[in-house]
């Protein structure tokens, strides 16, 4: 089994240890406060991921979409779907509000 990622940065490409999820870092807090886990697993590099499950298992997470954690400081961008729930120092994660833009009058 692949060992947990270090601390993450900006860029860096995380698989689901269990699943199919893969996600891109897009923003880390200073202080790291824990691991990051898809489905209660810390994530592991992509690189470094295990083979995918099979396809058909209920989804947890949505491709395209960022995720962030309560505080705002960690953010996710869901390349693969897959089962399991995103969370960061035991806290999950939830998907971000778009952005409103502004009226073009």
């Amino acid at each position: 089994m692949a060992s947990p990622a270090p601390t993450p940065r900006p860029g860096d490409q995380l698989a689901s240890a269990t699943g199919t999820t893969r996600v891109i870092v897009i923003r880390v807090p200073q202080q790291a406060a824990g691991p990051i886990e898809c489905g209660g697993s810390p994530m592991v590099p992509a690189d470094q991921a295990p083979a995918p499950a099979p396809a058909g298992e209920a989804t947890g997470t949505l491709i395209g979409k960022r995720y962030v954690d309560p505080a705002d400081t960690l953010e996710l961008l869901c390349t693969a779907s897959g089962p399991g729930h995103l969370a960061y120092a035991g806290e999950p994660l939830t998907i971000k509000a778009p952005k409103a833009l502004p009226a073009s009058d």
